[in-house]
């Protein structure tokens, strides 16, 4: 049952999926258009799973699933990561790549391969005080305290 966002609870699991590119806005609506019916529909066992979603920086897609009265199964992960692959080719899009780093520059959200982050720390193109997103947060309440952080607070901290 698709739900709003900001209406699930702080240990709510999600899940974070970073492009490649920014959206256009037409794909935006398009794939929220997609994310609806597919949260709509989405279940474990025959149960209907509290899930909603946001789009930050035209970017991500992040998915958050009240875990309360039913929890994702194999099954319906499964389902997830088969909707993200139609997401994927349908708009020419790289969403399952975590072997990339988003971060800010200034404004704008650079997404760069984890070997051309690691050289970009090394010349001191980027530094521990750079903002970088942990798509690694594991809960709504992880997500909105430290998903955009210094990378002296994250796992790209190893880099710097």
């Amino acid at each position: 049952m698709l739900v709003d966002f900001e209406k699930l609870p702080g240990d709510s699991r999600v899940w974070i999926y970073q492009a490649n590119r920014t959206f256009t806005d037409t794909e935006l609506e398009e794939i929220k258009t997609e994310t609806d019916t597919f949260l709509k529909a989405w279940t474990a066992h025959g149960r209907a799973l509290n899930a909603g979603y946001e789009m930050p920086y035209k970017r991500f897609l992040v998915i958050g699933l009240d875990q309360t009265d039913a929890s994702a199964s194999g099954c319906s992960i499964d389902a997830s990561v088969h909707f993200i692959q139609q997401l994927e080719q349908k708009y020419d899009v790289l969403l399952l790549d975590k072997m990339n780093v988003s971060y800010k520059q200034g404004e704008y959200v650079a997404y760069k391969p984890l070997t051309e982050f690691k050289k970009m720390a090394k010349a001191k193109s980027v530094s521990a005080k750079t903002v970088v997103f942990n798509n690694l947060v594991a809960t709504k309440e992880e997500y909105l305290d430290h998903w955009e952080v210094p990378a002296s607070e994250s796992w790209h901290a190893r880099f710097m």
